[in-house]
């Protein structure tokens, strides 16, 4: 299996966009969580994170097939930790390794230490992969809804 990220430029918004409605699609349902849904955002959001000059996406390619996307803000300062925000794989390609490959990538773009990012405490998988992957719960959490909690992580 080959992995590679595909940096995402302004031209790929739609794309990008319409990826990440589909793939977050069922948690929305699930959740029900409007406000914080990647699902529920609309295409200006996405265009204006890829303007920001601190924002990188990435397409997750593997094996020439475009499986998933992730987002990282990087803001290049001393001390400021870096972000996950997004990172998603379409429902057909789950379960095969990606999203820690896609994150071991990152990590060798943008460096290995002083991560940070958030995920759906009920979501035993996402917490599973973050944890395997050198992340830690920070002791945060906040409360979305009766039905979804957000737990935060932190990796040094």
């Amino acid at each position: 299996m080959e992995v590679k990220l595909i940096k995402i430029g302004i031209g790929d918004a739609e794309k990008l966009w319409k990826m990440q409605v589909k793939a977050f699609q069922g948690l929305y349902e699930k959740y029900q969580d409007a406000e914080t849904s990647p699902a529920t955002e609309k295409i200006d959001k996405i265009i204006m994170r890829l303007n920001q000059p601190f924002t990188y996406y990435y397409f997750i390619e593997a094996d020439s097939v475009i499986v998933g996307a992730v987002r990282v803000v990087d803001k290049q300062e001393n001390g400021r930790a870096k972000r996950i925000s997004p990172i998603f794989i379409m429902e057909e390609y789950r379960n095969r390794g990606y999203a820690q490959k896609a994150i071991q990538l990152v990590e060798e773009i943008h460096g290995s230490s002083n991560w940070e990012l958030e995920t759906i405490l009920q979501e035993k998988g996402n917490c599973y992969l973050y944890e395997k992957m050198g992340y830690h719960q920070t002791g945060k959490t906040e409360t979305i809804n009766d039905k979804l909690t957000l737990v935060f992580y932190k990796k040094d």
